[in-house]
């Protein structure tokens, strides 16, 4: 019996063992499928496919999705054909950059000039290639380039004291990205017409300046200066949107060559919460501004002392060569007098996201540096009000509310347009704008706020609004509305205005109290988008509060005086 009983539980033990092990082969095998198709699934997984599974706030600050391309293939075409390379660069590269550096020459120099000029035996490493997304006829392809270089490169200075010195140019380090365009695309062999070339981004370009058997730093200033020229001529040169034109098939390719495409009409407004760099009292601030680093075109406006939240209603102007890559920039420093100028924050405003003939009034934070954004430090904000103006005379200004409102005088000074509908030059223009007078009647109606701060112990505000024109300081304001944090006003004021385009509308929100007036804070706007559009109502944020909101409706008459 036992002998029985045991036969049938070994039995059943070992059928059990059977059937577990096989189940568990089957889940193995099932499981070991699953992660291959995952695997398989994930290799074939895109950027654009990481991206919708995973937003961007949640990857590592070290992750980057890159589309380029290794080029391994051209750095070896490279290296074979360098020596070659630098003989027939070195002569492109002296025959159109000599005229450049003569141009920045500094004023300390009376000759600036190569006596040698080779690029060395190191060749450049090209780290990566990507195609660029252009016009149907062309190809764009931009290159991902590093040279540690050995150049041999020596200017000869001479001083205005007539002093000749020979400065060689060592230890060049620099990182970028490089453009070519393909274009057109033609019919015949190598089926493109031209090669453009540029220096699309300057990532990092580093240099040392040596006198030949002596020391640069003996001589004041001439150091500061060299290397400021060759850090111009490099921009004013090569690049972007400077690009260098080969023709490949004979034919007329002045079309591709740089030209300017609009105006850009910049209002420095007001600045506000600047951080203070003086241990005693307050900074002195002002604003350097461009859209390429040209010391020539370079703005710089007025030092406000003492101020960290200064108004200020200064206006240039830029001239804009491509409104697709290009960004406005903006830095604020704090003047330390015979010191050099300290710096308190910098902002960029990409110029694509401006709609031609369309105010667009910003405000900008400030960072410490453009290119890395780390710094959660706040360092203030500066105002902005931008108009682009398309100099193609097919974009007529419209009244976006009335197609058939066409401006006049003012038209024509934004359009750079003469009289006779014929395109005047741009120096011109630019007088003829600075002649004009915008005067005329600005209505300003204050229909009501909304969820201003609470000043009193009720709970409540007694608000009123005071309105002051800068320039005319002309004044008007509300009546008191008590117990009410959204107050409806419904009152206009009129403003004789004799200079629209250089006036400022100033409106303060101030809660009334028995012993006097609480500020709770206040909305800075120019004029230009009440002249371009003749009447629009809109919703203006109170700054000074969190949430506090004003309506307003403005209303612009105007009569154009030319001097």
């Amino acid at each position: 019996m036992g002998f029985v009983v045991g036969y049938i539980l070994g039995f059943a033990l070992g059928f059990g063992l059977m059937v577990g092990f096989a189940r568990y082969q089957n889940t193995r095998s099932k499981s070991r499928t699953d992660l291959a198709a995952a695997v398989a699934a994930l290799s074939r997984m895109t950027v654009q496919d990481s991206r919708k599974l995973l937003p961007d706030q949640f990857y590592p600050s070290w992750l980057v999705f890159s589309q380029r391309q290794k080029v391994n293939w051209l750095n070896h075409l490279i290296e074979k054909i360098w020596p070659y390379v630098d003989e027939a660069a070195s002569e492109i590269i002296r025959s159109s950059v000599e005229p450049i550096l003569e141009q920045y020459r500094p004023a300390v120099l009376a000759s600036l000039k190569f006596s040698k000029l080779t690029l060395g035996t190191v060749a450049p490493q090209f780290t990566g290639f990507t195609i660029i997304e252009g016009e149907p006829k062309e190809i764009v392809m931009e290159l991902d380039l590093q040279w540690d270089g050995n150049p041999n490169i020596v200017l000869d200075i001479k001083t205005r004291v007539g002093v000749a010195l020979p400065i060689q140019v060592k230890n060049i380090g620099f990182t970028g990205v490089f453009r070519l365009i393909f274009k057109p695309l033609v019919d015949e062999i190598p089926c493109f017409g031209a090669v453009c070339y540029s220096l699309r981004e300057k990532r990092n370009l580093d240099f040392t300046l040596k006198v030949v058997g002596g020391d640069i730093s003996s001589i004041p200033g001439i150091s500061t200066a060299l290397e400021d020229t060759i850090r111009d001529a490099i921009e004013d040169s090569i690049t972007w949107p400077v690009r260098k034109i080969i023709p490949i098939i004979p034919g007329d390719y002045s079309y591709l060559e740089l030209k300017p495409v609009g105006i850009l009409e910049v209002k420095l407004i007001e600045a506000k919460e600047l951080t203070n760099k003086d241990v005693i009292g307050k900074s002195d601030p002002f604003a350097k501004i461009f859209i390429r680093p040209l010391r020539e075109r370079t703005k710089t406006s007025k030092t406000k002392d003492n101020q960290i939240n200064p108004i200020r209603n200064e206006h240039f102007e830029f001239e804009v060569e491509d409104v697709v890559t290009q960004n406005l920039t903006i830095k604020i420093y704090d003047d330390e007098g015979i010191q050099a100028a300290e710096l308190i924050g910098c902002a960029q405003m990409p110029l694509r996201q401006l709609e031609p003939g369309k105010v667009k009034d910003v405000w900008l934070k400030l960072v410490k540096d453009l290119e890395i954004q780390r710094d959660n430090k706040n360092r203030g904000q500066v105002h902005l009000e931008l108009l682009y103006c398309p100099m193609s005379s097919e974009s007529a200004f419209m009244n976006p509310f009335d197609p058939d409102f066409r401006l006049t005088s003012l038209e024509k000074a934004l359009k750079q347009v003469g009289d006779d509908g014929a395109d005047e030059d741009p120096p011109k223009a630019a007088s003829k704008k600075k002649d004009i007078i915008i005067r005329g009647v600005l209505s300003v109606t204050v229909m009501s706020a909304e969820e201003l701060p609470t000043t009193d112990f009720m709970g409540k505000s007694d608000p009123f609004v005071v309105l002051t024109m800068k320039k005319s300081d002309q004044k008007n304001k509300t009546r008191v509305l008590n117990d009410t944090l959204n107050p409806v006003w419904n009152q206009t004021f009129d403003f004789v205005v004799e200079d629209g385009l250089h006036e400022l509308l100033i409106l303060e929100v101030y809660d009334h109290d028995t012993f006097g007036k609480e500020k709770m804070g206040r909305c800075i706007m120019t004029l230009t988008r009440a002249i371009l559009e003749g009447e629009f109502t809109d919703i203006f944020h109170v700054d000074g509060t969190t949430k506090g909101k004003l309506n307003l409706h403005l209303k612009w008459t105007s009569q154009a005086i030319i001097k």
